[in-house]
């Protein structure tokens, strides 16, 4: 996390709201003060989103950007939890702002109505501490990567396909880069969309949740985050798989070795 943030007091009410995080020997006071302070920006609020952000929410992040350019829409529902049917054909980010200002009153959400590319996202995400991937496509996420190394920015990556999921934490001081895990993005219409392939609906529930829990455990500074290492759970079969990731040396993005 950056040092330079400010640790203010918590009020008798966050006190009260979240006297179960004070009580728990990983979080405490100073741990709660970190999560006040902290800026979060998350990118979709749709299945990974709709998690990741009723958690990072109630948690007491003190500051949420949400980036996303689409609508609620009806088949959206089954999945995406933080959205309703009084929401449908109406921006997803404002739904999303509604929503949270309801569950946490106490913290600032910041919404911006459009999609998440490198030249146009720079300046939001230098205003954020971490980001959470809840995208849908290779391109966006190779924009987030590009975006949060030249930064210095960590993202936490999340990634859903029918019933499973992975998740690992990126572009850490010493850790590696999405781009050292997938190089270079599959050829076109080689993978499946979610439209195409389906999703069971409580998969992103389960990633997304993760991906909250990485966020709070690496902005407080406890446990062991997912730094080079790739957490794959398979619905069907109830596993979860550790899979260890390197820096790669050669990687065109965090090695400054340029592609061939």
């Amino acid at each position: 996390m950056k040092e330079q943030m400010s640790l203010s007091d918590l009020s008798p009410q966050e006190r009260q709201r979240y006297a179960r995080h004070l009580v728990l020997p990983h979080i405490g006071e100073e741990g709660q003060k970190r999560l006040k302070a902290a800026r979060v920006l998350l990118v979709g609020v749709g299945g990974l989103g709709s998690a990741s952000v009723l958690y990072l929410a109630g948690a007491g992040v003190g500051t949420i950007g949400i980036v996303d350019d689409d609508i609620v829409s009806l088949s959206n529902l089954q999945r995406q939890v933080l959205h309703g049917t009084a929401w449908l054909k109406r921006s997803k980010v404002e739904s999303a702002k509604h929503r949270i200002a309801d569950l946490n009153p106490d913290i600032e959400v910041v919404a911006y109505s459009s999609r998440f590319t490198r030249e146009a996202s720079l300046d939001i995400t230098s205003r954020y501490d971490l980001v959470i991937d809840g995208t849908d496509n290779f391109q966006t996420r190779y924009d987030i990567n590009a975006t949060c190394l030249e930064l210095g920015i960590p993202y936490v990556y999340g990634a859903i396909f029918r019933l499973e999921g992975q998740v690992s934490l990126f572009c850490t001081e010493d850790g590696p880069c999405y781009r050292c895990l997938f190089p270079e993005p599959p050829p076109q219409g080689t993978v499946l969309t979610g439209e195409e392939a389906g999703i069971l609906g409580t998969v992103p529930g389960v990633i997304g949740t993760i991906q909250a829990t990485e966020a709070i455990k690496y902005i407080v500074g406890f446990g062991s985050p997912l730094i080079g290492r790739l957490l794959v759970y398979d619905g069907a079969g109830m596993r979860f798989e550790d899979i260890h990731i390197e820096k790669n040396p050669a990687c065109p993005a965090c090695s400054g070795v340029s592609p061939a």
